[in-house]
């Protein structure tokens, strides 16, 4: 079994030297040693030093110099929305009042599915639907602004 030791950005990506493909959600994104399997069928040890967050279109660099892609699952998530954007700045504050992972976009927040959280949500004055897409929450205030990518080789 081939093992991944490096992550790399989606920008420094060689096309050329991917072989396989693998579709992890958010929490398999962020391990550090986890076996996959890629679209192949084939089996990959993730074998890092740090806990990583791969973004989708990042690779995994293999011990033998070929590259893993990257994909994020789509996976369950509630999309907040308000008509006003006090609401959902509120929200963002009793969200991250509750170190919940969340992603932040100019007009909605996502959230994994919480009924709880779904009723504060609603409680605000917000409105709340349930998706299924990619989830790319914030890497925290530590981590640098914006979403966090993988670094280079």
């Amino acid at each position: 079994m081939l093992r991944a030791l490096s992550t790399i950005g989606k920008a420094a990506v060689e096309h050329g030297r991917i072989i396989d493909r693998v579709t992890l959600d958010h929490t398999a994104r962020r391990r550090r040693r986890l076996v996959v399997r890629g679209e192949s069928g084939a089996s990959f040890l993730i074998d890092l030093e740090k806990s990583p967050a791969l973004c989708d279109g990042d690779a995994l660099c293999l011990e033998d110099g070929t590259l893993l892609h990257v994909q994020a699952a789509a996976e369950a998530l509630l999309e907040i929305t308000a008509d006003r954007p006090l609401l959902l700045l509120r929200l963002a504050w009793h969200i991250g009042n509750r170190h919940t992972a969340a992603e932040i976009e100019a007009h909605a927040i996502y959230i994994a599915e919480d009924h709880v959280l779904a009723a504060m949500a609603t409680g605000l004055g917000c409105d709340v639907r349930p998706v299924r897409r990619p989830f790319q929450p914030e890497a925290g205030a530590y981590a640098g602004a914006g979403h966090h990518h993988a670094e280079g080789p």
